[in-house]
């Protein structure tokens, strides 16, 4: 059972600390333990609530009103909510709620549901890709244990690799990519929609995986050649490097065009070599494949 502090639940939840105490002292909404020297600590249940009183709230539900509700008709309506709703943010919370609690049956229902209403690709480029993004900077932030991480980017996994191997493999003669992460980089799930995106889009992808040595990785360029090559960096290399690693890249592989991403190219100031093109979004990646064709 988790045990959260005011700071942490604003983290996970999205709300103002200011708020959650207000909601907590006027209306009740939630009851914190509290330490012998006075610290408020929430637990999961605590969290969940906090969430779905914030998704009630935004969409025009007056917070008395929401105190009033039993916990039975404040997931009622929340249930009825998501399934009405296109906002991403809802759906992205649901998930958030899925990972906190490790409910497996849970997740793959709410996955299920949005790839019968939006389809796969979509549910990927406007729900997921958003939740692992969000679930990137709480792991960064300390706001998740890598457990959670663990748990809810296995199964994502899992229905990546189902969808990609539907996908039929192009001939040789087509556009060619390489995907890969660098070395002590394990941070997969994001290069694996990278692969599903490159693949229907009509490249022919070799997908090197996670921590590729680069050594490794000009030994397959040479052999293939590929026009392309697609990576992230989330963790690895360490900031002071990344300028260094880049430019090995923009060297080694020169007539190639290179794509990158990730939360370190984010958050580090870097040159970026005339060949590699930093992109924010599977969406901008899209745009990038298909402009290649």
């Amino acid at each position: 059972m988790g045990q959260y502090s005011i700071k942490e639940l604003e983290k996970l939840s999205g709300i103002k600390a200011h708020t959650i105490r207000i909601w907590e002292k006027r209306y009740n909404i939630v009851e914190p333990q509290r330490t012998q020297t006075n610290i408020r600590l929430y637990s999961d249940e605590d969290l969940r609530k906090i969430i779905n009183v914030s998704l009630l709230n935004t969409h025009g539900i007056k917070i008395s009103h929401i105190a009033s509700l039993t916990d039975a008709e404040l997931n009622e309506k929340v249930m009825s909510l998501s399934q009405s709703a296109s906002q991403t943010g809802i759906h992205i919370d649901r998930l958030v709620t899925c990972m906190l609690e490790l409910d497996e049956q849970k997740f793959e229902d709410e996955l299920s549901a949005l790839e019968q209403k939006f389809g796969f690709e979509k549910t990927m480029l406007n729900i997921v890709y958003g939740f692992l993004e969000k679930i990137g900077v709480l792991w960064q932030t300390g706001s998740i244990t890598p457990a959670h991480e663990h748990f809810i980017s296995n199964l994502i996994r899992q229905r990546l690799i189902v969808e990609i191997a539907k996908l039929p493999i192009p001939s040789m003669a087509t556009l060619r990519a390489i995907l890969f992460l660098p070395e002590n980089e394990l941070h997969e799930i994001g290069l694996l929609f990278y692969h599903y995106l490159a693949r229907k889009c009509g490249f022919k992808t070799y997908y090197l995986g996670q921590s590729v040595p680069h050594e490794d990785l000009k030994k397959i360029y040479d052999t293939h050649r590929p026009h392309l090559l697609i990576t992230s960096f989330i963790s690895s290399p360490e900031p002071q490097q990344l300028n260094e690693y880049l430019k090995q890249l923009s060297t080694d592989f020169p007539q190639s065009k290179i794509l990158a991403s990730g939360l370190l190219l984010r958050k580090t100031s870097f040159h970026n070599p005339s060949n590699i093109k930093v992109f924010e979004s599977a969406v901008e990646l899209k745009e990038h494949l298909l402009s290649m064709r």
